[in-house]
């Protein structure tokens, strides 16, 4: 019961105390207690007072100071959308400031954290991924390369996957004509990927799919088209596990283009 007692005493001498700052019209106290509850990790507190000062101090050489606090603020309470904007808008308004490349770097970093599951929309995938790279372009040399670099990697992988389950989607509803385009698509913005085997044998499958049930006007072409997937395919991975499988595609469309020449 006196811990309840005390603990509500604490709170009202708070309470009372942040009143009093929010009261008061000297800038400079409130400035001074803006910083210690900042310090303290009471950033909601001092993002209020923050959002004030940077008002009344717009133009002046604290001004860089509280635009700095304002962003870390919104950080450390999670906010990221507006934390990115904060830092983005420091890096534009003071360039040369030392903190310039911190700033850049945090508000990437904000695009990152607020980037989704690979299922999800990835506008804040792929906007992180312009920042950091513009974070690199300009600071090549910065100490922050490498997990900079290590988080493009990370997100890029979210892209691809998220491209990956759309192509399948294509394949697992029949629509084999998108699925076909969306693979090859795949191969193009994913040169590297780990899954270019299993990509690559879905082309052969969705463009063979597609083929056979083709109009007699678009079949030809169409099974070509799939006899050029297998060859592709079977040069690259000879040795695949999915190899007697397109090769079972490659002899049905060799037999439907003899058909269609009687």
């Amino acid at each position: 019961m006196r811990f309840i007692f005390i603990l509500l005493v604490v709170l009202v001498s708070s309470c009372s105390e942040y009143a009093k700052v929010t009261k008061s019209t000297d800038v400079e106290y409130k400035y001074t207690k803006a910083v210690e509850y900042y310090e303290k990790g009471q950033y909601s507190k001092a993002l209020s007072l923050f959002d004030e000062l940077g008002t009344l101090f717009r133009g002046s050489d604290r001004s860089q100071e509280i635009h700095y606090y304002i962003a870390n603020s919104h950080f450390a309470l999670e906010d990221y959308y507006f934390a990115a904007y904060y830092y983005k808008n420091f890096t534009k308004t003071y360039p040369r400031s030392s903190r310039a490349e911190e700033a850049l770097f945090k508000s990437a970093y904000c695009s990152y954290l607020n980037s989704p599951v690979s299922n999800l929309d990835q506008t804040d995938t792929e906007l992180a991924i312009d920042e950091f790279q513009l974070f690199l372009n300009r600071y090549p040399e910065s100490e922050l390369k490498d997990s900079t670099n290590t988080m493009i990697d990370e997100l890029r992988l979210k892209l691809e996957l998220k491209a990956f389950d759309n192509s399948k989607l294509y394949y697992l509803t029949e629509d084999y004509k998108s699925a076909t385009v969306a693979l090859q698509n795949m191969l193009v913005d994913f040169p590297d990927s780990p899954h270019r085997e299993e990509i690559e044998f879905l082309v052969v499958k969705s463009s063979y799919l597609l083929a056979i049930n083709s109009i007699a006007s678009k079949k030809e072409e169409r099974l070509n088209a799939t006899i050029e997937h297998y060859h592709k395919f079977v040069d690259t991975f000879q040795d695949s596990d999915y190899v007697k499988k397109a090769e079972d595609y490659y002899a049905d469309a060799l037999r439907e283009l003899d058909k269609m020449k009687f």
